[in-house]
Parts: structure tokens; C-alpha cells; sequence
């Protein structure tokens, strides 16, 4: 802003003043130009070089006003942790050393510029001298230049003296303005989603399967792969739940679906149709996803529910909100529907918030759902109220489940066994407790959930437990 405001004449008009001026000279006498051209390209070059190290400088302000916004919200934003383990003190000293870094490369930057003009100033001076002295003898001695001319070519000097000076200043300027937009175009120059590839189809409906055939995934070019050779068909109105320990893949596998991110080897296809020659708005459109961590706007009730569905009326949002057992907390609410809920859904608990999620999903109504640990972290009373409406959101579609429990897999028509990356087993309870290490150390241990063995369970499977 400051680059354009403040500079952006002066870019175009100093170099032009400095250049008539040189043409002037140049005119009046060649001998002393080429005298003065020796030092101004010095003058150029510290100019060029105070305004890479500004830009360098810079880059480091801007960094740590990120720092210093960063701590100062973290202390705001977990306020009541601080407050309970009596953290205040320390948390103010450290955004006091983080402000005071600030203040330390802001002084540097800041020094460095000032530095600017009493270093050209001092050029200009000593260039002076010299052409005094040597200009003093040439018309002393009648070496071909005139007392009047020499006094026209210092008048035209100094005349050149001040755009030398304001590009200076605009050099800082524009330095100061380049490490600021480099933070900028670093997210401007992401690779932007092709919603509308060319030949892209429309997915109109989804009847058949989802295929995943030899998918290999990894997050960055210098990484590893994080999924390797996934192979898994999921038939429509299937329920598949994704088991496997922390870091397992499970999260990227569903991820991948809708296009989160895309795949570096293999392919993932609807109806035999790979999801990338889908344009994105319709692949999104025929997927809903309830996650652990919901996601509800500062809005009210109601917005959240419809977000994303247009021209939805009030019935179909009360239908929504008493398939997901949320409507007899709306009604409580003196406004209903119209009821703000804060940032990031603040006014309501845990289990509140799931169930709006899961009337949006319901509202929403996609052929394909994702259930990313949806009822973990609640309690009793809650779960049961998120568990019965996620088991009417779940009724006629096509469901990927992620969980850790076996409350959420239960009525799989099959499991996926994730194991660094790679597909270890598929099948039904039965089969996967009998023939998968990694399945049969996680039940065992009941860190699905913490339900206790049954043998029966064992050996009905998931769906008669």
C-alpha cells in the first residue's frame, strides 16, 4: 500500500529527473561527467545493497509480527488454562520477549534505513570535493571549461542530488513492500482447484461402488508415502469402517474421496468413473462429513443447519434437527432456530454441536457419508443421543466410517484394517479379530472403545454384538 501510496510517481519520475540531468552535464562538460560517473555507480551500488539487506530485515519483522499475534492469541484464546495452573506470569514474560525480538528487528530495519541518507549524503559531499577541485583547476588553468559552465554544471548536480535521494528512499520503500508481499503471493500462487476440468462429467447419481485401485498418497514431494497400494471396493449402501492405530492412514484414505487432496499414483472411481474427470462440485455435492472436531459458524441455528442448501424452508430444518435428536435443545433456546451460538459453536456442548452437524448432513442429504470419529469425547447420555441420529443419518447411503470404537462399527458390512499406510485385512468382525494382528491387538487392548471381549461377540461378529 505504502509502495503504490506513496511511491509509485517517484519510481517513474526520479529515475527520468536523474537522467535529463546526466544528459545536462554531459552537455556542459564530458570531462567532469565522466568524473562524476565514477562515483555515482558507488552511490548506486551501496543504494542497491542497503535495500537487499532492508528486504532482508524486513522479512524478519513481518515474521515476528506473526510470532508476536500468535503468542498473544494463544494465551487469549486458552485463557482459562493459564488461569488455572496460576500461568499468567510466565505467559506475560514471554509475550514481553517475543514483543521485545519485535522491537530489536524493528529497530535494526528501521536504523538501516535512516542510514540511507546520511550515507548518500556523504557520496554527494565527497563527489563535490572532487569536482571542486578538479573543476576549479580546468578553469583555472583554461583547460577548456568556462567559470559560467562550471557553475552551471554544479547547479545541475546539485539539481540531481535530491531524485538520487528520493530513489533512495523509494528503493526502501519498495524493499520494505517486497517482503511484505512475499508472505502475500506465497498464498496467492498456491495451485488454485480445478472445479471445472475440461471434458469433466457430472456426477448425477451414485448406483454402483467406489473403488480404490492401487492408491499411493503422500502429503509433499519429499516425503514418504503415506498410503501405499490401497486397494478396497465399497458397494453402494455399504457401511465400511476404517480401524487401525494413530497414523495409520485411515484419515487420508477418506480424505481422498472427495478430493481433499489428489493421489499420486492409482486411481479412486465412482461407477467406474475416476473421481478427478468429476468436476468437484458435483463429487462434493454427493458427500457429507461429520467429523470429532465439528465445524459450526458464528451464526444462528438455523444458517448452520442449512449451510450449503439453498432454498430449504423452516419444516424441512425442524425434520433435519428431530432426525438428529437436536430439536428439543433448539426449542429451549428462546429464539429457536434464530439462536446465534457464537464462535465456533461456544454456546452449546460437545454433544450439541455433533448434532447439529448431523442435521446438516441430514439436511443435506448426500448418497455418500464420512464419519470421522464422530462420537469420541462425549458422554454417555450425549453419545447415545449423537449415536441414535447417527444411525438414522446413516440409513440408505454408502458410509466410510473412521473409529476407534466398536460402538461406531458395529453395523459395518465390513472393516478396513489400516496399518502404516498399507491395507492389512478386510472383512467382517470375524474374520479381521481372526486373521489381523493389528485388529485383534487394538480389541484386545479395548481401545475400541473400551468395551469388554465377548466371546460371543467374536464369534457372531460386529453386527450381533
Amino acid at each position: 500500500q505504502n509502495v503504490l501510496n506513496q511511491s509509485f510517481g517517484k519510481i517513474i519520475l526520479s529515475p527520468l529527473q536523474i537522467l535529463a540531468n546526466i544528459v545536462i552535464l554531459l552537455m556542459i562538460s564530458v570531462k567532469l561527467s565522466l568524473y562524476t560517473f565514477i562515483i555515482l555507480p558507488l552511490s548506486f551500488y551501496i543504494i542497491y545493497k542497503i535495500g537487499q539487506s532492508i528486504r532482508r530485515r524486513s522479512r524478519r519483522v513481518f515474521q515476528q509480527i506473526a510470532d508476536v499475534m500468535q503468542s498473544f492469541q494463544e494465551a487469549v484464546s486458552a485463557i482459562t488454562i493459564v488461569k488455572i495452573f496460576t500461568n499468567e506470569q510466565k505467559e506475560e514474560k514471554r509475550f514481553r520477549k517475543t514483543n521485545y525480538l519485535f522491537f530489536r528487528k524493528m529497530f535494526r530495519a528501521e536504523r538501516l534505513k535512516i542510514a540511507t541518507t546520511p550515507v548518500n549524503e556523504i557520496l554527494m559531499v565527497l563527489t563535490l570535493i572532487v569536482l571542486l577541485w578538479i573543476g576549479g583547476r580546468m578553469v583555472y588553468m583554461n583547460s577548456g571549461l568556462q567559470a559560467e559552465d562550471f557553475v552551471r554544471f554544479l547547479v545541475f548536480l546539485f539539481a540531481m542530488f535530491k531524485p538520487i535521494q528520493e530513489f533512495s528512499g523509494v528503493n526502501n520503500t519498495i524493499q520494505t513492500g517486497m517482503a511484505a508481499a512475499e508472505r502475500v503471493m506465497n498464498v496467492l500462487e498456491q495451485p488454485e482447484e480445478t472445479y471445472e476440468p475440461p471434458n469433466a462429467i457430472v456426477l448425477e447419481t451414485f448406483k454402483d461402488r467406489i473403488q480404490y485401485e492401487h492408491v499411493y498418497f503422500k502429503y509433499n514431494p519429499d516425503d514418504e508415502f503415506g498410503l501405499e497400494d490401497v486397494n478396497i471396493t465399497i458397494h453402494h449402501g455399504e457401511t465400511v469402517a476404517f480401524v487401525g492405530h494413530s497414523g495409520a492412514g485411515k484419515t487420508t484414505v477418506v480424505d481422498l474421496l472427495p478430493r481433499f487432496y489428489n493421489v499420486d499414483q492409482g486411481r479412486i472411481t465412482i461407477d467406474s468413473v475416476d473421481i478427478r474427470e468429476i468436476t468437484l462440485h458435483s463429487l462434493r455435492k454427493k458427500i457429507g462429513l461429520v467429523t470429532q472436531e465439528t465445524v459450526l459458524f458464528n451464526d444462528t441455528i438455523r444458517a448452520n443447519i442449512a449451510y450449503g442448501v439453498e432454498n430449504t424452508d423452516e419444516a424441512a430444518i425442524i425434520n433435519a434437527a428431530k432426525a438428529a435428536n437436536a430439536w428439543e435443545f433448539i426449542q429451549k433456546f428462546d429464539l429457536g432456530l434464530d439462536t446465534h451460538i457464537g464462535e465456533h459453536g461456544v454456546k452449546l456442548s460437545g454433544g450439541q454441536k455433533q448434532r447439529l452437524a448431523i442435521a446438516r448432513a441430514i439436511l443435506k442429504n448426500p448418497p455418500i457419508l464420512i464419519l470421522d470419529e464422530a462420537t469420541s469425547s462425549l458422554d454417555t447420555e450425549s453419545e447415545r443421543l449423537v449415536q441414535e441420529a447417527i444411525d438414522k443419518l446413516m440409513r440408505n447411503r454408502t458410509v466410510l466410517v473412521i473409529a476407534h470404537r466398536l460402538s461406531t462399527i458395529r453395523n459395518a458390512n465390513k472393516i478396513v484394517v489400516m496399518d502404516g499406510g498399507r491395507v492389512d485385512q478386510i472383512g467382517t468382525h470375524k474374520e479381521v479379530y481372526q486373521k489381523s494382528a493389528v485388529y485383534r491387538t487394538l480389541y484386545d487392548n479395548q481401545l475400541l472403545a473400551g468395551q469388554e471381549k465377548s466371546p460371543a461377540f467374536i464369534e457372531n461378529g460386529a453386527t450381533d454384538a
